[in-house]
C-alpha cells in the first residue's frame, strides 16, 4: 500500500484528481513531522492547478446580528445572549465598504446578511446595492444571504451577483450537533439552485467544532462533491454567549493538517483563509497556510470578529512573493 503522500503525489498533483475520503483520513492522521511535506506537496498541487495568484476578499455585513436560525457558533444568532445586536447598513456605506475594499487590490466584495433567507426587503435592497458599487467601483460583487427559493436566485444573477455563498458548515453526519433550525439538506438544495442559474459557488465551513477527524474527511469529501468555484475555511473562534463559547481553540498542526488535505481533496478549487486562522494560526500558521494550498484570503475584519490589519496580509504577501489577483484576470 503506498504512502497517502505519494498516493496524493500522482492523483492530486498529477491528474488534478481529488483524495477520497478514506485517502483525507490518512492526511488527516499523518504525524506531525509530515506537516511539512503535506504543505509542500499541497503548494505544489496549487500552483499546478491554480496558479500563484491570491484572490484577495473584503466583506461587509447589510444586516448584523437578530438572525432567527441556532448556529451554535455564530453570534449573530437572535437566540443566544451574544453581544451582538441587530443592525442595518445604508447603500452609502456599503459603496463606501466596496470602494476601500478595492483599494487593497481585492477583486472581490462579498455583501452578507444575518438571515435565514431574504424577505422582499433584503432583495430590493441587495439588488439596489449592487447596481450602486457596480456603478462606482471595479469589483466583483458576491452574496451570501441564506437559504435562497428558485426565484431568488434567478433575481440575484440577473442583479450581477457573480458568487454565491452558502456555506455548508461541517459534515452531514455532524449537523445537527451544530444547527437544528435548518438541515444540511436545505443548505445543498440552495447550492444547486445557484449553479443552475449561472452564479459561481461558494461553499465551505468552519473546522474545530467538535468533529472527528473522520467527520473532517467526509466534509472536505463532501465540499469535492459540489464542485464549488471556492471553498473558505473557517476556524472556530469561540463567541461569548453561543452554545460553542467555551470549547478550546483548534490546535495549530492539525489545522495545517486540514489546510494540505482540503487542497488534496479539491486541487482546482480557490481554497479561502477566513474567519478565526488569525487566533488558530498566527501570522506564522498563516504563510504556512498561503505556502500549502491555500490561494486567496478575506482581508480586514470579519463579520462580527477582527482580523489582521489589511496592510498586514498585503505585507505578508510580499514577503512571500506571492501576487495579488488582478480583477480583468478574474472576469
Amino acid at each position: 500500500m503506498p504512502h497517502v503522500l505519494d498516493l496524493a503525489r500522482a492523483k492530486a498533483l498529477g491528474d488534478g484528481e481529488g483524495l477520497t475520503q478514506e485517502e483525507l483520513l490518512g492526511v488527516l492522521r499523518l504525524p506531525d513531522g509530515e506537516i511539512p511535506a503535506l504543505l509542500e506537496l499541497a503548494h505544489e498541487t496549487r500552483l499546478r492547478w491554480c496558479g500563484e495568484e491570491v484572490e484577495i476578499e473584503g466583506i461587509v455585513s447589510l444586516k448584523t446580528g437578530g438572525c432567527p436560525e441556532d448556529c451554535h457558533f455564530c453570534s449573530q444568532s437572535g437566540m443566544f445572549a451574544s453581544p451582538v445586536r441587530s443592525v442595518w447598513l445604508d447603500i452609502d456605506s456599503l459603496v463606501e465598504s466596496a470602494k476601500h475594499t478595492a483599494k487593497t487590490g481585492a477583486t472581490e466584495f462579498c455583501i452578507v446578511a444575518a438571515v435565514k433567507g431574504p424577505d422582499e426587503r433584503l432583495m430590493g435592497q441587495l439588488e439596489s446595492a449592487v447596481a450602486a458599487i457596480r456603478a462606482e467601483v471595479d469589483i466583483q460583487v458576491a452574496a451570501s444571504v441564506g437559504t435562497l427559493d428558485a426565484a431568488q436566485a434567478r433575481r440575484l444573477a440577473r442583479a450581477g451577483i457573480h458568487r454565491y455563498n452558502h456555506n455548508l458548515e461541517t459534515a452531514r453526519s455532524f449537523f445537527p450537533r451544530v444547527v437544528t433550525t435548518h438541515t444540511w439538506e436545505e443548505r445543498r438544495a440552495t447550492l444547486d439552485l445557484v449553479r443552475g442559474v449561472g452564479m459561481e459557488v461558494c461553499s465551505g465551513g468552519i473546522l474545530g467544532m467538535g468533529e472527528t477527524l473522520e467527520q473532517r474527511a467526509e466534509f472536505a469529501a463532501q465540499l469535492a462533491e459540489v464542485e464549488p468555484a471556492e471553498v473558505p475555511m473557517n476556524f472556530l473562534d469561540p463567541r461569548p454567549g453561543t452554545p460553542f463559547a467555551h470549547y478550546p481553540v483548534m490546535d495549530s498542526r492539525d489545522a495545517l493538517r486540514a489546510v494540505g488535505a482540503f487542497r488534496l481533496a479539491m486541487p482546482r478549487t480557490t481554497l479561502r483563509f477566513a474567519g478565526g486562522r488569525e487566533l488558530t494560526l498566527g501570522a506564522s500558521g498563516a504563510e504556512r497556510g498561503l505556502l500549502g494550498g491555500i490561494n486567496a484570503m478575506i482581508v480586514g475584519n470579519y463579520l462580527t470578529t477582527l482580523g489582521r490589519p489589511m496592510e498586514e496580509d498585503l505585507d505578508m504577501m510580499e514577503r512571500i512573493q506571492l501576487p495579488i489577483k488582478a480583477l480583468n484576470s478574474a472576469v
